[in-house]
């Protein structure tokens, strides 16, 4: 039997570990990415490791999340993250070129290379071919020094695309069928890999739409091969000279596959509060928008917002929506102004705003209260615009286009001929290096500044022999880092500032608990499915570490945040039976005896509350993973051993 195109890559660069689905691996990662939102700390941790150099192919620090300058934070985490980038060899974007995904397709993926960042949505580069991972900042840290990144061999899930899109449906409704039909949880442990003459007839921009979008499904990664539309995309590039061909061999073994029909498939909306909420726009028709806001890593590429320019064109946005466009980077900037599309855009009239995350991370342009946002972002958990009581969803910029034309959601295929999408013919010409910062050679390092703002970040202890704790919150199911460590414009300049964030730990769910946490000297959260979705950020880890946070007990862990608990010495248990749960109360005394004893041996861990309830946990973890636990976290491990041995 063949090998599936992941099992060729990872196969390529494999460290540690066979590709049996289920038991642990340890992959040689090529390049990293950072940006400023998880950056500072990711850097803050690669220099207590001692390491002078990094040693990828290739490091990129990306400013694109917290551009908003509203007093000296930001700016002064900037400044640091540029000279840290010039000391250790790491190139350095800077504000407004550009948000990391979009800059990275076009500047530095290259086909069959391996991609860690310190973003869940680093699986966009999935769609020239890369196996392209998000991680937590201290993750990526460790690959930066050298080390492998490791990680549960996952399922591989063939995704057949067979037919033809039809008029005025978009890669962004093949991502939506997938999370309809799969939900948020529906990727957990697979990588899908994306195949088919459907799968053939799409861009590089439109698969990085449904690669980057894979992260809302759980998934650890997807992944495109490289093909004749990836060759055209890199010699648009001028950087057609990194072009490799790679497809998986035409009789592999799958573990899984999903077929979809694209000419079955019709505009869809996710409606609020979840990405896997999807309709028919049909059946969102009619319910009147306030803003639309295009852009996004998912849906800000060229041949995106052309097609939105030429919705608009000769057009006038509804005098009750506001509209904001957000070009992905700069290089689709000078596109549009070359192109005469910027020109569409703003006579429409559209906002445009700067190159950068901006409104997908809450980092200005929220909703008015109880508005309505229609957004061609990935996420609309709730909150997550800035506004708690905004209603956002989620959809193609040709459906966002025309609803910004009619003031309501719209089905697009009332409105005549779709637009007529365009190649990236021109984005050499169009692109420029001149907002990369490019490190000297080795030996010519500069000093690194810090701003009073970049605070010292905690560190765990070694597990205790025994847990005396209390149950300090009881949440529900599809827990968001979100939810954990609000991310919002007022939160975003304190990224460095761990005692500063820890004060707002889980306020949207309980706005007293960080006060309970301190008071109690720390205790344990308990969780149902699926807890700490979404975002990469291990500030979710690192915020509850300060507060004193030993464990928390969930029916089921997202992979990044699950990862990120385990590096910081937080124990992320699993109920042995989902029904001890439901026996457990906030405020109730948890107490597990020999805990030390039972994780050195790898043995069953059971707890007795204070009414004298016996709770069954388990945590299974690998012999590299216990020892991290042991240890009281991964840096505390690199420290005894050096990288080599996390």
């Amino acid at each position: 039997m063949g090998r599936t195109l992941t099992a060729k890559i990872i196969a390529a660069h494999l460290v540690s570990g066979s590709l049996t689905p289920g038991t642990e691996i340890g992959i040689g990662i090529d390049q990293t990415l950072t940006q400023d939102s998880t950056g500072t700390m990711a850097y803050l941790q690669f220099e207590a490791m001692g390491v002078p150099r990094v040693k990828t192919k290739l490091s990129v620090a990306y400013a694109d999340h917290n551009t908003l300058q509203c007093g000296f934070e930001n700016a002064d985490d900037h400044r640091y993250i540029e000279t840290v980038a010039v000391r250790h060899g790491v190139v350095f974007s800077k504000p407004g070129n550009g948000i990391c995904h979009q800059v990275h397709l076009e500047r530095f993926g290259r086909p069959g290379w391996t991609l860690l960042g310190s973003d869940s949505h680093t699986p966009t580069a999935g769609g020239l071919g890369m196996l392209a991972m998000g991680a937590g900042g201290l993750d990526v840290a460790v690959a930066m020094a050298g080390g492998a990144y490791y990680l549960t061999m996952p399922r591989v899930c063939r995704v057949e695309l067979v037919g033809t899109l039809p008029p005025w449906v978009a890669a962004k409704d093949i991502i939506l069928e997938l999370l309809r039909r799969l939900t948020v949880k529906g990727g957990v442990g697979r990588i899908f890999e994306y195949g088919g003459p459907g799968a053939a007839a799409l861009s590089v921009p439109e698969r990085a739409t449904i690669t980057n979008m894979g992260a809302e499904l759980g998934a650890t990664t997807s992944i495109f091969p490289s093909d004749a539309q990836t060759k055209a995309f890199l010699t648009a590039q001028r950087r057609g000279c990194e072009w490799a061909p790679l497809a998986a061999d035409p009789d592999a073994g799958y573990d899984e596959t999903v077929t979809i029909d694209l000419g079955k498939l019709e505009p869809l909306v996710a409606a609020p509060h979840s990405p896997d909420s999807v309709m028919p726009v049909s059946a969102a028709a009619g319910t009147r928008v306030d803003q639309v806001a295009i852009g996004s890593c998912t849906n800000s590429s060229f041949s995106d917002l052309y097609k939105v320019a030429k919705i608009l064109e000769g057009k006038r946005v509804d005098p009750s929506v506001s509209l904001v466009i957000a070009p992905g980077s700069r290089q689709v900037l000078g596109m549009l102004a070359d192109s005469g599309a910027l020109g569409a855009l703003i006579r429409a009239g559209a906002r445009i705003l700067e190159c950068a995350c901006g409104p997908c991370i809450g980092m200005g342009q929220a909703p008015r209260s109880g508005g309505v946002s229609l957004r061609t972002f990935n996420r609309n958990f709730p909150g997550r615009s800035g506004t708690p009581d905004a209603g956002v969803y989620l959809a193609s910029p040709e459906v966002a286009a025309v609803s910004a034309l009619t003031g309501m959601i719209t089905d697009p295929r009332h409105c005549g001929e779709p637009p007529v999408a365009v190649g990236d013919d021109d984005a050499g010409r169009n692109g420029s290096d001149n907002m990369f910062i490019f490190p000297p050679p080795a030996g010519q390092a500069g000093e690194v500044v810090r701003g009073p703002n970049i605070k010292p970040f905690p560190r765990a202890e070694r597990p205790p022999a025994e847990l005396e704790a209390t149950v300090l919150l009881k949440a529900g199911d599809n827990i968001t880092t979100d939810d954990i460590m609000p991310s919002h414009a007022g939160l975003l300049p304190f990224r460095s500032n761990i005692p500063h964030l820890a004060g707002y730990c889980f306020t949207g769910l309980d706005a007293v608990f960080p006060a309970r946490a301190k008071a109690a000297g720390g205790g344990v959260i308990v969780a149902g499915t699926n807890y700490g979705q979404g975002s990469s950020r291990e500030h979710a880890a690192l915020a509850p570490l300060y507060l004193g946070i030993k464990a928390v007990l969930a029916k089921s862990f997202a992979r990044i945040h699950r990862a990120n608990l385990l590096n910081f010495g937080i124990l992320p248990l699993v109920f042995a039976d989902p029904a001890d749960y439901d026996a457990l109360s906030q405020g109730e005394l948890l107490t597990i005896g020999a805990l030390g004893d039972k994780l050195a041996a790898g043995a069953a861990i059971g707890a007795r509350t204070s009414a004298g309830k016996a709770v069954s946990l388990k945590l299974e973890l690998t012999p590299r993973e216990r020892e991290i636990i042991l240890a009281g976290g991964l840096l505390n491990l690199v420290g005894k051993g050096g990288v080599a041995n996390a």
